[in-house]
């Protein structure tokens, strides 16, 4: 590692919601910095100026604060878009302006007037011939007067840099190890765009250097981007990052992660009631290995982390996994959390003590919060209905046994108290004593354990679904 403070960033575009893919990115790097005592960057690279929007930067601005990802540097949370310009690239155009005014004077960049239906054609007919499709140079030579021609056409040229020919570019990727690119393949590239913004290659690279990041951590699809962005930070004397191009994400079958495999966004599993621990737990598996099980809180996997760890191959996504996790945090929450995190599906005409028993009555059998609403009604609302086999096996424990168990609720409607009677008036014991009253009390076979549910249960209740068979 460099003697230098490691820094790390998360540099998304708010074109849409923060997906799964640039979750994990955005945990990977933070835990990096954590692991070696560094800083995390949160930078907005906002220069879609037609796809870019304020809502996309506030709403993926609260989900890594909600999973617990807080950065060093970066815009302030939730604000608007005036403040943290120094982390907006659309408020950095002075920067990438010096920048590349100095790679015009050195006689590294020159205008292309080629249409997009021009580069279309060109990189079709190099696919044709078995070519990988690049720049093939068409404007990298123009003379003055060709230039001039082209502008008193109305062509507004975009600003390319001159790859240097019969080169290699190396380097020593985190994740794949050595990478060697010649520069004969990779053809020249924009740097500045016809309306003069700065392109992802330019804008992206600068930032990396003025704002001292040491290590990139992103998805491998930026790989062939990197000597790309090596060229123009050497050309430009500028210190670059060490890469580390992590594996993609995909769904259970193999396939890029994309809607037809469910959600992919944070923001849609924070919907549905995940917990964030969760979710960072199932992610930080995602290919990256470790021999730490269990939850883990996010200071414990820093400490666990580590590029060595990290995969090639394509890292799955399984929701059935990640319910996994979420049964393991939903389960041991604290009952102040488990309260704020099922409050919305939890009466809320009842009082503290009901509310509490409930919920850790059951706890054990809730994944997310939208599984309250069956118990809710199995508590809260009126006595279920019987039918079928369940009816015939509550009839076949007679009406003395309920006889038996409504007198003891009228007067405690405890567990202990009701089986104890029903025990003494009748004998019953087992699956005989035990299905019958639960059958009666809550209409289903199986579920949360009787005694914690029925402290939740109005005693009024309790003795009505009783008293109703005991006749």
């Amino acid at each position: 590692m460099s003697t230098a403070r490691i820094t790390t960033r998360f540099a998304p575009s708010p074109t849409g919601e923060l997906h799964l893919g640039n979750a994990r990115t955005a945990l990977f790097s933070w835990l990096f910095a954590r692991h070696h005592g560094g800083r995390f960057v949160l930078r907005i690279e906002d220069t879609d100026t037609e796809r870019s929007k304020e809502s996309y930067t506030t709403a993926l601005m609260a989900d890594l604060a909600w999973m617990g990802l807080a950065w060093d540097a970066g815009p302030p949370y939730l604000s608007n878009p005036s403040d943290g310009g120094e982390y907006r690239q659309s408020r950095r155009g002075a920067v990438y302006a010096r920048h590349s005014a100095t790679l015009d004077a050195s006689g590294l960049t020159y205008p292309c007037y080629c249409t997009p239906l021009e580069l279309e054609l060109s990189r079709k007919s190099q696919l044709a011939a078995g070519r990988p499709p690049r720049y093939a140079g068409t404007c990298r030579e123009l003379s003055a007067e060709a230039r001039v021609r082209k502008s008193a056409q109305g062509v507004s040229p975009t600003t390319r840099f001159r790859v240097p020919t019969g080169k290699f570019v190396e380097f020593d990727d985190m994740v794949h190890g050595a990478q060697r690119f010649a520069t004969d393949d990779i053809g020249d590239f924009i740097l500045r765009r016809a309306d003069g913004s700065a392109a992802f290659f330019f804008s992206n690279a600068i930032d990396d250097a003025e704002m001292g990041i040491t290590h990139v951590l992103r998805g491998e699809d930026h790989l062939t981007n990197t000597p790309r962005q090596l060229l123009v930070l050497e050309a430009l004397g500028l210190r670059a990052p060490t890469y580390g191009h992590l594996s993609l994400l995909v769904g259970a079958d193999g396939a890029p992660l994309s809607k037809r495999h469910g959600a992919t966004s944070v923001r849609e599993f924070r919907e549905r009631g995940y917990l964030p621990t969760a979710l960072t737990n199932h992610l930080f598996r995602l290919g990256h290995s470790s021999g730490e099980n269990g939850v883990l809180p996010l200071d414990v996997m820093a400490r666990h982390f580590t590029v060595k760890h990290l995969g090639r191959a394509p890292a799955r996504f399984e929701e059935s996994q990640l319910n996994v996790w979420q049964r393991e945090v939903a389960h041991h929450l604290p009952m102040e959390e488990s309260e704020r995190w099922l409050s919305a599906e939890t009466p809320a005409d009842i009082d503290t003590d009901r509310r509490r028993a409930f919920i850790a009555a059951i706890r054990p059998n809730v994944l997310l919060p939208k599984d309250v609403a069956r118990w809710r009604e199995v508590v809260f609302g009126p006595s279920p209905a019987l039918e079928g086999d369940a009816l015939a096996r509550v009839r076949e424990a007679g009406p003395q046994f309920f006889q038996a168990a409504a007198q003891a609720a009228a007067a405690d409607p405890s567990l202990d108290s009701i089986v104890s009677a029903v025990k003494a008036a009748t004998g019953a014991k087992g699956q005989a004593l035990w299905k019958p009253l639960r059958l009666a009390l809550t209409g289903t076979p199986e579920g949360p354990e009787l005694a914690p549910l029925l402290k939740a249960m109005a005693g009024a209740s309790i003795h009505e679904r009783l008293n109703r068979f005991a006749a």
